[in-house]
């Protein structure tokens, strides 16, 4: 057994027992025979227990193994245990037990290094030419006693130096003491790492690629959906928005896999949720973590910031606990079970009412902390402070949103008291925010392009105010050439942009190779998503070493849009899972081709268009027993079909 989260080291403030200082096994194994018999092993008294091999073993500071300590075949029938100890019994936990289901992390993929550098400073360091999540596979020999150290990093610094700063207090290191027996095979068991460099050291002679293997861990998620045009550097991104996930999606969906952190940050999935669900099959993952979301809420309906809460009942912020509605309901949309918005009922009525219960008689929320948008753009210009968009409208913006999404889902389950009760509160919040934070011509008191964004794709505007604001958005954006947005703005950006007409400033934005930018972080080499839009500057140097992760997700819901948007494949709210969706490309951007493929619940989903000589070419696929209505570009002119395969062209 390995400490894990349990009483390993969790968080960034030197916290180790949260949940408690001695380690325990609960099991139950069923056995049934061919002969109709059965047999029950539980864990009693009868069980022995040894230490072995693995002398530490931790999350942030991996693992040191001595094979010296091995015991051969200790889990093979007729293996002599006497000196082994009687195992202890203690007493039943007393907290709620609930059975996970989610699908198991497991060791999906493995990855061969490309290169071995010796660094400026000496070091022999692996390049996995891929920033991946797991262990490496170590072959070795040597002498007995022999000391072999593995340490892992994301990036080289701009002298192509080992970098490990931004790790903070994770150390991250692997040891392996050889046994001197012939070539040895190491890898850990209880611990993880972030990383696409391995700095070895204590090998007798110089290292050689075939010595390591990259093992690739992450939920066992089914790849649903992939996305590529005629862009390399946009192909890339929407591989590193996948690999992102995939380092990110481990049993709970984390923020960062590196450093001393690796928690399960509501925001970040809660923004990232619309994109994953084209990724992969996240149904019983999110259908796990909503549970253990709902076990740890508090009493009074307040989301704690991380789930598993593991930062003391530390909660509320909007954006962050709004995952409490709108993950289940992204889930709904992908799938078309209700049964998630059924069992998290509870849980979101609770939060829509503790968001009441702050904002109190005027529907405003003011005052509270929040994160607002987090990480939005800032600059040393002394005429630009930075896209500050006030938290005040965000949780207020957010409390709409909620309290109306609620009601819409109250409706769905069949409670329509709790639909019109909702529905009113929504109303009365965007009656509040207008009044408080929008001028009779369409300006918000935030002038920032995430407030615009929130404003008009929340629908907290009245009608004839959307193109007013929509036309603030636009021109800011083209004012200052590039996106200003934080993890709140962005996911919504490019979507509000393009639905209200403005096509052009959207695919400026997704082609900027410049920072900031999606495209940015690419230029520079990166081959997951970076946390700040400035990881790592075009000098070499690096963003303020407290919070620089190199492979966090948020930024990645610009996937969403891609598939959407570009390639055409979009939900049908009213005919969730599928049933019916739209097809409805938008070229642009000066791209030449999209293609964009997704499972779904009924099958295989294809959309594909190019343009050449003077005309553009769509191919679709539409899986049996559902239907999808097909929007043209340039005519609108739409077409229902039914399953099938199907093209149109339209003259340009």
């Amino acid at each position: 057994m390995g400490d894990g989260w349990y009483r390993g080291n969790i968080g960034w403030q030197d916290q180790r027992n949260y949940y408690g200082e001695q380690l325990g096994l609960l099991l139950q194994l069923q056995i049934d025979y061919t002969d109709g018999t059965g047999e029950t092993i539980v864990s009693d008294g009868n069980w022995k227990v040894s230490t072995g091999p693995i002398v530490v073993s931790d999350i942030y500071n991996g693992e040191k193994y001595d094979a010296r300590l091995e015991m051969p075949g200790w889990a093979s029938p007729g293996f002599d245990e006497k000196k082994w100890k009687q195992a202890g019994l203690l007493s039943a936990p007393h907290t709620r037990l609930i059975a996970p289901q989610g699908v198991a992390v497991e060791a999906i993929e493995e990855i061969k290094p490309i290169k071995i550098i010796s660094t400026p400073k000496g070091e022999t360091v692996m390049d996995m030419g891929q920033n991946m999540v797991g262990w490496v596979r170590m072959k070795v020999s040597g002498q007995r006693g022999d000391i072999i150290t593995l340490k892992f990093a994301e990036v080289l610094d701009k002298e192509g130096n080992f970098y490990t700063d931004n790790l903070r207090s994770a150390r991250v290191t692997d040891t392996y003491i050889l046994k001197g027996d012939g070539e040895e095979v190491y890898e850990p068991v209880f611990t993880f790492h972030g990383f696409r460099f391995v700095q070895l050291e204590g090998f007798a002679q110089t290292p050689t690629l075939d010595q390591i293997t990259g093992v690739v861990i992450h939920s066992a998620m089914q790849a649903t959906g992939d996305f590529t045009c005629s862009d390399s550097l946009i192909n890339q991104l929407q591989r590193n928005i996948r690999w992102g996930q995939k380092g990110n999606f481990l049993d709970v969906p984390t923020d960062c896999p590196q450093r001393d952190e690796r928690l399960g940050w509501t925001g970040d999935a809660q923004v990232f949720s619309p994109t994953a669900a084209y990724n992969f099959d996240v149904a019983a993952f999110y259908t796990k973590w909503m549970k253990d979301l709902a076990a740890d809420q508090l009493a009074d309906g307040k989301v704690p910031h991380v789930i598993p809460d593991v930062l003391k009942k530390q909660g509320g912020s909007t954006a962050w606990a709004d995952a409490a509605l709108i993950v289940p309901w992204t889930t709904y949309l992908a799938y078309g079970d209700k049964r998630i918005l059924e069992e998290q009922y509870p849980s979101m009525k609770a939060w829509v009412d503790y968001m009441k219960a702050r904002a109190g008689d005027d529907y405003l929320w003011t005052g509270d902390q929040h994160f607002g948008d987090w990480l939005a753009f800032a600059s040393t210009r002394s005429d630009y402070t930075g896209a500050t968009t006030e938290k005040d409208l965000i949780a207020t913006a957010y409390f709409h949103y909620s309290s109306a999404l609620l009601a819409r889902i109250a409706g769905i389950i069949g409670n329509s008291a709790d639909a019109e009760t909702y529905s009113a509160l929504s109303d009365k919040v965007k009656k509040a925010f207008v009044h408080e934070f929008v001028t009779p011509s369409g300006r918000l008191v935030s002038h920032t392009q995430t407030a615009y964004a929130l404003a008009i794709a929340f629908g907290l505007l009245p009608d004839s105010l959307v193109p007013a604001a929509a036309g603030f958005l636009a021109a800011d954006v083209k004012k200052m050439g590039h996106l200003t947005t934080g993890f709140v703005g962005t996911p919504l950006l490019c979507k509000t942009l393009s639905e209200n007409g403005f096509e052009t400033e959207a695919y400026m934005l997704l082609n900027r190779r410049a920072y900031p930018s999606w495209l940015y972080p690419v230029t520079q080499g990166a081959t997951t998503i970076w946390e700040r839009w400035d990881g790592q500057k075009p000098d070499g140097t690096f963003q303020n070493v407290g919070m620089n992760s190199f492979n966090h997700y948020a930024y990645g819901a610009i996937g969403e849009w891609l598939y959407t948007h570009v390639a055409g494949i979009k939900i049908d709210e009213e005919n969730p899972g599928y049933k019916h969706f739209f097809l409805a490309p938008h070229p642009g951007g000066g791209l030449t081709n999209a293609n964009a493929s997704f499972h779904s619940m009924y099958g295989k989903i294809h959309a594909s268009w190019k343009i050449e000589n003077g005309e553009f070419k769509y191919q679709v696929e539409v899986p049996a027993n559902t239907t999808a209505t097909v929007i043209l570009p340039v005519t609108n002119e739409q077409k229902k079909v039914g399953s099938g395969k199907y093209t149109f062209i339209v003259k340009l």
